[in-house]
C-alpha cells in the first residue's frame, strides 16, 4: 500500500516550523487517540499514521533524508525505529515521551489544572428555628456560627512555599507499565503535596501552614414567607474556606418550626381549637380570636356541635413561591363543665326535662345509635 506524504497527513507546509509540526500533530493525536476512541480500527491506523508522519518531521535529520528520498530513504530505520514496521505500541511511547503533561481527562476535553489544585473547603449545616409568625412574613436572620475562614497573618498562604519535588509541580504523578498489550500509564494525586504542586517551606507561626483559621462570624439569610420544617436555604460560599487559599465550602441552613402555643400547622392551613360554652353553642356568639396578624372577630352560628370546624379564607400561611394564602381553621370544642354547684345542678336538672335539648327522636345519624345503646 503506497504511504501518503508526512506533510499531507499533518496538515503543514514543506517549510513548516518544529514548533507548527508539533502543534499540528498534538491535534490529530488528540482526536484520534486509543483512549478516546475506544475499538475504533479507523481512528487507531489515523493516530500510528500521524505519530510516524511527526517521528520523522520532528527529527532533522529523517526529515533531511525523507525531504531528499522519500518514504524509501528511511528503510532501514533511525534511532530504533523501523517505519516499515512502526505499530500502536511505538506510537503510543512517542506520544507519552512528548505529550505526558497530558492526562486522559484532556483527551476527552477536560483539561484539569495541573498547579496548585485548591482544596475546597467544608460545607456546613446549621439549624434555624422559626415561629409560625416570622414564616407568615418573611425574616431576615443574623446567624452566629465558627467556621474557618482565611489567616490574616499569611494571606491564606499558610507560609512560605516551594514547588512539589515529587511530581514538579503537576499536582500528580504518573508511572509507565509496560505489557504484551502496550504501555500503560497510571495517573494519581500526587502524595507529597495532595494535588496542590506546593509544598510547605516555612509554615505560617499563626495558622500551622492551614491558610485557615477557625473563628466566630455571622451570615445574615433572607427567609422567603410560608417555609416549613425540612426546607433548606443553601448559601454559596458560607462555609469553611479551604486550605491554603482554597475557595469556600457552601452553609446550608435547615429550617425547623417551632411549636406554636395555639395554632397547629396542616400545610399551608393553620388550625385553631377553639373552646366555647354550652349556652354559646346553642345560642350562638360572636368571639374575638387570634390569628397570626392579630385578632380578628368570629360569628359563632347557634346550634354548633362540638368538633364542627368554621374556615376563615386567607388567613393561613402564603404559599411558597406562589401567590395566594391557606386558610385558618377553627375547630369548636364545646366545653363541658366538672363541677357544678347546687344552683347550677338545678338549671341544669331543669333542662334535662325539656324535649327541646334533647336530640331528635328521627334523627338517623350518629346520636341516634348513641341513644340506641343506651336504650334511650
Amino acid at each position: 500500500m503506497t504511504k501518503r506524504d508526512y506533510y499531507e497527513i499533518l496538515g503543514v507546509a514543506k517549510d513548516a516550523s518544529e514548533e507548527e509540526i508539533k502543534k499540528a500533530y498534538r491535534k490529530l493525536a488528540l482526536k484520534y487517540h486509543p483512549d478516546k476512541n475506544p475499538g475504533d480500527k479507523e481512528a487507531e491506523e489515523k493516530f500510528k499514521e500521524a505519530t510516524e508522519a511527526y517521528e520523522v518531521l520532528r527529527d532533522p535529520q529523517k526529515r533531511a533524508q525523507y525531504d531528499r528520498f522519500g518514504h524509501s530513504g528511511l528503510k532501514g530505520g533511525f534511532q530504533g525505529f523501523d517505519f516499515q514496521g512502526f505499530d500502536l505500541s511505538d506510537a503510543l511511547r512517542a506520544f507519552m515521551r512528548d505529550f505526558s503533561d497530558f492526562g486522559f481527562g484532556d483527551l476527552f476535553g477536560e483539561r484539569r489544572a495541573s498547579r496548585q489544585r485548591a482544596r475546597r473547603g467544608s460545607d456546613l449545616q446549621v439549624k434555624l428555628k422559626l415561629s409560625l409568625e416570622e414564616i407568615a412574613t418573611g425574616v431576615e436572620k443574623t446567624i452566629r456560627l465558627k467556621r474557618f475562614q482565611r489567616c490574616s497573618a499569611c494571606g491564606g498562604t499558610g507560609g512560605r512555599m516551594r514547588t512539589c519535588p515529587t511530581c514538579q509541580g503537576r499536582g500528580e504523578v504518573r508511572r509507565v507499565s509496560h505489557g504484551i498489550f502496550g504501555q500503560f500509564v497510571n495517573v494519581s494525586t500526587c502524595p507529597t503535596c495532595g494535588g496542590e504542586g506546593r509544598v510547605i517551606d516555612q509554615a505560617c507561626s499563626v495558622c500551622g501552614g492551614e491558610g485557615r483559621i477557625k473563628a466566630s462570624s455571622t451570615v445574615t439569610v433572607k427567609v422567603p414567607a410560608g417555609v416549613t420544617t425540612g426546607n433548606y436555604i443553601p448559601i454559596k460560599g458560607g462555609g469553611d474556606i479551604g486550605l491554603r487559599g482554597g475557595p469556600p465550602g457552601d452553609l446550608i441552613v435547615l429550617i425547623e418550626e417551632k411549636e406554636h402555643p395555639h395554632f397547629q400547622r396542616q400545610g399551608d392551613d393553620i388550625l385553631l381549637e377553639l373552646p366555647i360554652s354550652i349556652p354559646q353553642a346553642v345560642l350562638g356568639d360572636q368571639v374575638r380570636i387570634p390569628t397570626l396578624e392579630g385578632s380578628v372577630n368570629l360569628k359563632i352560628p347557634g346550634g354548633s356541635q362540638s368538633g364542627m370546624v368554621l374556615r376563615l379564607r386567607g388567613k393561613g400561611l402564603p404559599h411558597l413561591h406562589g401567590y395566594g394564602r391557606g386558610d385558618l381553621l377553627v375547630k369548636i370544642m364545646v366545653w363541658i363543665p366538672t363541677h357544678l354547684g347546687p344552683e347550677e345542678r338545678a338549671l341544669f336538672q331543669k333542662l334535662s326535662q325539656m324535649e327541646g335539648i334533647k336530640p331528635p327522636k328521627e334523627d338517623k345519624g350518629f346520636f341516634s345509635k348513641i341513644k340506641e345503646a343506651l336504650g334511650v
